[in-house]
């Protein structure tokens, strides 16, 4: 039996270069996406969203029993609206937080420590920023720097390749090695 994924992911390809420009170029941008989300998630949520144009690709929120997985939702459909009465959100609050994304060059965002902010997908995969709430301690920076699919870059912050959609994903420099 032979198939192809030709076509079936069409996505323009970034790199770790490409993706260390970014935060280099847009760091400023990045740390305030990251300062408002951080902001307007209430304590007791978790929650990922991911933008493609004018559509809500990834919406999911948990919590206390809550585990509510939203994907290609319009943004002004009465879906998206349960799910940001939830939070307490708005559709401004959907806007702004869509527009501090497109600001910083990325898609999506996910709460937690650390921050998980995704800068564009890339054939199967997509490149990360993991935002820590402090600077990594030797311990933390080897667990988080194995070079395939995370690499520490500093003080509190990781680049990562994940995805995994046909098993884990690496870095193209970690295949050089």
């Amino acid at each position: 039996m032979f198939f192809t994924f030709d076509g079936l992911f069409d996505s323009e390809q970034y790199t770790k270069q490409d993706l260390i420009e970014n935060y280099d170029s847009n760091h400023s941008e990045i740390s305030h996406l990251n300062q408002y989300f951080k902001s307007i998630i209430p304590v007791d949520k978790k929650v990922t969203i991911e933008f493609e144009k004018n559509k809500i690709t990834r919406y999911h929120i948990r919590g206390e029993g809550i585990r509510d997985s939203n994907w290609d939702l319009e943004i002004d459909s009465k879906k998206v609206a349960s799910l940001n009465q939830c939070l307490g959100w708005s559709l401004d609050t959907i806007e702004r937080l869509k527009s501090k994304l497109a600001k910083a060059h990325c898609v999506s965002i996910e709460s937690g420590n650390p921050t998980t902010i995704g800068f564009q997908r890339s054939g199967m995969g997509m490149y990360f920023y993991n935002l820590f709430d402090k600077k990594l301690n030797d311990s933390l920076i080897s667990e988080y720097n194995d070079g395939c699919q995370y690499s520490f870059y500093k003080e509190n912050i990781v680049l990562e390749f994940g995805g995994g959609a046909i098993g884990r994903n690496c870095f193209e420099d970690f295949f050089r090695k």
